[in-house]
């Protein structure tokens, strides 16, 4: 059976990340750039100034993740891109790189939803879990409490309509003049 190569694009806050995973659970590379230096003297993250961070690295961290992952890219099967939910600027890098890569290569182009990105994680650091079971997902402006019932098949408990528990600790943490750990 040929192995499968799958390309994942995420940009949808302030880390430009590309990862190249094979058969779904092997992670080959996971290429991170941070931008928590470039917010930290704002307090949180800018979104304009997220999305130049992104347009200037995202071809770099692409290189780079092929060549960790020791592949070409007319090895890739398929692009996968997180198409929301995010700040919508950074989205738009990229999605608007993945759909340019996509189309320059000839790929299938896989639009991957950032919460269903989160659960899925799970199945890669935990290579025995299987559906059903419960999901918390805490992630920067989201909160939610997920029922897993089957690979492709997820049901919402409940969410938050405002401000995240990350979002609520951030803001309690610099009232009170704590340094934030992701900021630290």
């Amino acid at each position: 059976m040929k192995d499968i190569y799958i390309m994942g694009i995420e940009s949808s806050c302030d880390e430009t990340s590309i990862a190249i995973v094979k058969n779904g659970r092997e992670v080959l590379s996971n290429i991170i750039n941070s931008q928590i230096k470039i917010h930290e003297e704002y307090g949180g993250v800018v979104p304009e100034i997220a999305s130049r961070c992104h347009t200037e690295v995202i071809n770099l961290i692409m290189k780079e993740a092929l060549r960790e992952a020791n592949i070409t890219l007319n090895m890739i099967d398929g692009i996968a891109v997180t198409q929301g939910p995010g700040l919508v600027g950074a989205l738009l890098v990229g999605v608007s790189y993945a759909k340019a890569l996509s189309f320059a290569t000839n790929k299938p182009l896989i639009a991957v939803n950032h919460i269903n990105g989160h659960i899925s994680a799970n199945f890669i650091t935990h290579k025995d879990l299987k559906p059903p079971f419960l999901c918390l997902i805490i992630s920067g402006g989201h909160t939610y409490l997920v029922n897993v019932i089957d690979y492709n098949e997820c049901e919402i408990i409940g969410k938050t309509r405002d401000d995240a528990i990350g979002e609520a600790f951030d803001k309690v943490a610099r009232v009170v003049g704590l340094r934030i750990s992701r900021w630290s």
